[in-house]
Order: C-alpha cells, then structure tokens, then sequence
C-alpha cells in the first residue's frame, strides 16, 4: 500500500536525520554514519507486532523494519494475529535464531515474562514499542505517545463536539445539563487503555459531577466499558446492547459516544445508524470520537459521520525505536524524556513520548494529507494505496 511506503520513506528519513546527531531516543548518543552500519553486520533484531488485522501495525511494522535495515541490520518481523501463544512463540523463535535485541509490541503486556527472562539471561536489550510491557524487570526501554494525553484529546475532542468546551477544552458556559453519553474502552490487557480511560476520566469528570453529561447506562468503570482485543464487532455488540438496555432501542437523548480507537468507534457508529440515528451528525448521529486516523475513519470525518480521531504518527514512533535500538546495540544507553510515570509494576520504565493531534473534519488537509501520511484520493475513497 502507498501508506505504507510512506513510512518506509519518513522512518528511513528520520533515520538518517538521528543518524547525524539529530534530537529523540537517541539523540547525542548516536554512533554516526557508516560506522553505525558497519557495526551491525550481521546483528539480527527481533521485531513483534501484534496483529494485521489494523493498518496501522502493518504500516508500524514496515517501517520498523526499513528503518533498521537501512542501519545494517536483519530483521526477524512477525505479526501474531492477536494470539497471545503465537506471540510468545515468535519471540522465543527470536530469541533461538541469536537476535541480540527485541522490538516488541505486545499483545497481552503482562503475559511475556518467561520469555523476557530468556532474553535478559542472554543478554539481550528489549524495547517496549507503544505498549507497555508489564510484571517484568526485563524491559529496558520504552516508545510511544504521551498516552494519558491522548485520553484527555478523546475527552475534550468529545466535550468539543458536543458544543461544552471549546477546542482547547475551555467551558463555553452555554451547555444544558443532562446531556447523555456513553463510554467505551480498550482491551484491559493493553497498559494503554488505561493510560487513555484515566486521561478522558479526568477530563470529563467535572462534566459529570456538575450534572451537564449523564452516564444514563451506569456504565462507568473500566471493566464495564472494555472492549476485548480492541476489536470492532465487540465494540458494535455492546453498543447494540447499551441501546436496546438503555435507550429503548432507538438511542433517544444519546448525545455523545467515548470511543479510543477508530475501528471501536465505526462498530459503535454502525449500531447507532442500525436503529435510524443519523447517518451524519448534522442529521442527529451522537458525537463519535476515535483514536488512530484510520482511512476509514478519515473518510467518515470527512463525510460528517465520525466527529474526530487523535492522529498518532507512527511514522515518528518508529523512527524512535530504530534510534533507541542502534543505541542499545552500539553499547550506549537511549534518550529518555520521561523517567517517572511508566511504572510496569516491577519497575520504572525510562521512556521516549512522542505529541499527538486531533483530526477534525477541518484539519485533515493540514495534518494528514500535506505531511503525507495520507492523500487526498485516499481520503476520498477511504481506502489505502
């Protein structure tokens, strides 16, 4: 796909960029240039991606992959297809072939501890590639997006659709009390879906407790709103239930819907248009916010159906983990810019954060189509190339 090439370009780019003693994971601790190349040799890197199911971990995965190979290395990519067994096997075959470094994203993050005492035994380093990997001592370092940030855009990117704050999460004073919204979550499994359920709690919560939104299911907790493996016919079937349980099956008086990932929020917007809501929100479908900037859900913003989704440009996250691996591998120690909230219950793991943007309808143009992560023909068709 056309997508995916794009980030074969930048994640090469942005390592050449490093390369030369640029900012980010590795910044002033790079070994430089053809050295750097001529170094790795035959140094064999593990990558694990979790699933193909989403483009993005496709896309994640290239690029990863371009990017250490362009630095000299053989690279080992698997996909597991969101099969926990399958995953640990990888790694474990990783680990057999003589990889002397592990990029992984993992599945269930608590759920690869023999395997990363293997790796420490052998002395091999392991990157913690946007999901945190948890219950172990033996993760060295970690990529990924400020993610508690990314739940507190979610929230006001749903306050902000709602008319209750202005962009920037600031009360405009006007919303009616009693507005009615329901909450979604991701795989339990997954440290992120709580990084992202706490940030949108603590923004929505002076919303809730002045009466303005209404939880009208009751639903409030992580574990009533998690969505098992993040997956979109889950998220659909619940969605389904919440409107036959709570809303006499019409979604009369739903206003806004929390969803932290896109593929949840078109299973949540197709249950919500099976009972005759919308189809667009000017034509009364709730608010819908999303994660991830999926052509399918770009198209759906662009077409007025999905209210937003927080942009996450992988491409910079896998620039990251290639400059924090080359670190590893030249004996140095990556560049953290946070030492302190990453705590994976064994613990503290330093860690690399990367900003994020909230797509709207009105910013597509600018966010996603002039840097090139999407064009404008895929925007139309919401479909990759």
């Amino acid at each position: 796909m056309r997508r995916i090439g794009m980030a074969i370009i930048a994640i090469v780019t942005s390592f050449a960029l490093a390369a030369c003693g640029g900012t980010g994971a590795g910044g002033g601790a790079t070994t430089g240039g053809s050295g750097a190349s001529q170094a790795a040799g035959d140094t064999l890197v593990g990558v694990a991606m979790p699933t193909q199911t989403s483009e993005r971990w496709i896309a994640d995965g290239n690029a990863v992959k371009a990017g250490l190979e362009k630095a000299g290395y053989k690279v080992d990519l698997q996909y597991a297809n969101d099969d926990i067994p399958t995953q640990t096997q990888q790694i474990d075959a990783m680990i057999t072939a003589g990889a002397k470094l592990l990029i992984i994203a993992a599945i269930d993050g608590t759920a690869l501890t023999s395997q990363l005492q293997n790796a420490a035994s052998k002395g091999i380093k392991v990157i913690a590639y946007d999901r945190l990997i948890r219950d172990s001592e033996n993760v060295d370092f970690y990529v990924s997006f400020d993610n508690y940030k990314v739940g507190v855009a979610q929230a006001t990117a749903l306050l902000y659709g709602m008319g209750i704050t202005d962009r920037d999460g600031k009360a405009t004073g006007n919303a009616a009390k009693g507005q009615d919204i329901e909450m979604f979550a991701g795989s339990l499994d997954d440290n992120n879906a709580h990084f992202f359920w706490n940030g949108a709690q603590d923004t929505l919560k002076p919303f809730i407790d002045d009466g303005t939104l209404v939880v009208k299911s009751k639903q409030t907790t992580i574990e009533q709103a998690a969505t098992l493996r993040w997956l979109q016919e889950t998220a659909q079937k619940r969605m389904e239930d919440l409107l036959t349980s709570t809303y006499g099956g019409k979604g009369t008086g739903l206003k806004g819907v929390l969803s932290p990932y896109d593929g949840i929020s078109r299973g949540i917007i197709t249950a919500l248009q099976g009972v005759g809501m919308g189809p667009t929100i000017k034509e009364g479908l709730p608010i819908v916010t999303g994660q991830d900037a999926e052509i399918a859900s770009v198209k759906l913003i662009a077409d007025g159906v999905q209210s937003s989704t927080i942009f996450k440009d992988t491409r910079k996250l896998a620039a990251e983990a290639v400059t924090a691996a080359q670190d590893f591998l030249g004996g140095k120690t990556p560049e953290a810019n946070n030492t302190k909230d990453y705590d994976n219950g064994k613990k503290v793991v330093p860690s690399y954060l990367l900003e994020v943007d909230t797509v709207y309808a009105d910013n597509i143009q600018s966010l996603l189509i002039d840097s090139g992560y999407w064009t404008a023909d895929e925007v139309k068709s919401g479909v990759a190339k």
